[in-house]
C-alpha cells in the first residue's frame, strides 16, 4: 500500500514567519508611536484619528493570519480524514463504473448490471485483453439491478488464462427497441495509491480512482451469487 505523508510544514513555517514580522513591527510601531506622544508640541497634538486607523490595520492582518493558520489546519485534517476513509476500503467489495473484470485461480469474474426495461434477448459478449471474443451467451434480461457471473470457461468449453476480461450486453425489448443496459466491475480492493489527486484503489491488477466507486460492501465469503442470475441461460 502506498501512502503519501501529509505535512503542512511549509505553510506552518511560512505563517509563524509572518506572525513573528508582524509582532516585530507591531512592538516597533508601538514604540515609536509612545515616544512620538511623548514629545508632541502640546500646541500643535499628533492626529489621534491616523494612529486609530494604523492600530485596525495592524489589527487587521493579525487576524487575516490567525485565519489562514485555522484553514491551513482544517485543510490538514480534512486531508488526513480523506487518507483514513480510503485505507478503510481495503478488504471491501466495492462496485465501480466499468467493463472490466480480472479472471483469477481463486474466484470467477463477476459484474453488476442495470436494464432499464425488460430485455426478451439480451446478448452477453465477454473479450479478453487482446479484443478477442473468448465467451458469449444469450437470454432474456429483467428490468433492474443483477450480477453476471462467468467461471472463466470459454464458448468452446476450455478454460481461458487468468487475466482482465471485459463484458459488454446489449438488448431489445419485445418490439425489437434496444435496452439500455450499464455494467459495472465488482472487485476486492488490495492496496490505496495517494500519490495523486485522488485516491486510486487497486483491484487485483486493475487501478480505480475511488470517484468512480457506486458501492462498497464486505465480501460475503460464505455465499455466492448462482452461476448467472440473468441471462437464465447458465454460464
Amino acid at each position: 500500500m502506498a501512502v503519501s505523508n501529509v505535512s503542512g510544514t511549509s505553510n506552518t513555517t511560512t505563517s509563524s514567519s509572518a506572525r513573528a514580522g508582524i509582532a516585530d513591527n507591531f512592538d516597533t510601531f508601538l514604540s515609536i508611536l509612545t515616544t512620538q506622544l511623548k514629545n508632541q508640541n502640546p500646541l500643535d497634538p499628533l492626529d489621534t484619528n491616523q494612529f486609530t486607523q494604523q492600530l485596525v490595520q495592524f489589527s487587521g492582518v493579525e487576524q487575516q493570519l490567525k485565519t489562514n493558520e485555522f484553514l491551513e489546519t482544517l485543510m490538514l485534517a480534512g486531508q488526513n480524514t480523506a487518507k483514513s476513509d480510503a485505507v478503510s476500503y481495503i478488504g471491501k467489495e466495492v462496485t465501480s463504473s466499468g467493463k472490466t473484470g480480472e479472471l483469477t485461480d481463486s474466484d470467477a469474474v463477476f459484474w453488476a448490471y442495470s436494464a432499464d426495461a425488460n430485455a426478451t434477448n439480451a446478448n452477453v459478449t465477454i473479450k479478453d485483453a487482446n479484443g478477442q471474443v473468448v465467451y458469449t451467451q444469450n437470454g432474456p434480461l429483467d428490468i433492474g439491478p443483477g450480477t453476471f457471473r462467468w467461471d472463466g470457461i470459454g464458448s468452446d468449453g476450455n478454460a481461458k488464462p487468468n487475466g482482465v476480461y471485459t463484458i459488454d450486453i446489449k438488448g431489445a425489448d419485445a418490439n425489437g427497441k434496444a435496452v439500455n443496459i450499464s455494467t459495472a466491475s465488482i472487485g476486492v480492493v488490495t492496496a490505496v495509491d495517494f500519490t495523486g489527486a485522488v485516491p486510486i484503489l487497486t483491484i487485483g491488477s486493475r487501478r480505480v480512482a475511488i470517484t468512480d466507486v457506486t458501492d462498497v460492501r464486505i465480501p460475503d465469503v460464505t455465499a455466492k451469487p448462482p452461476a448467472t442470475e440473468t441471462p437464465e441461460t447458465e454460464a
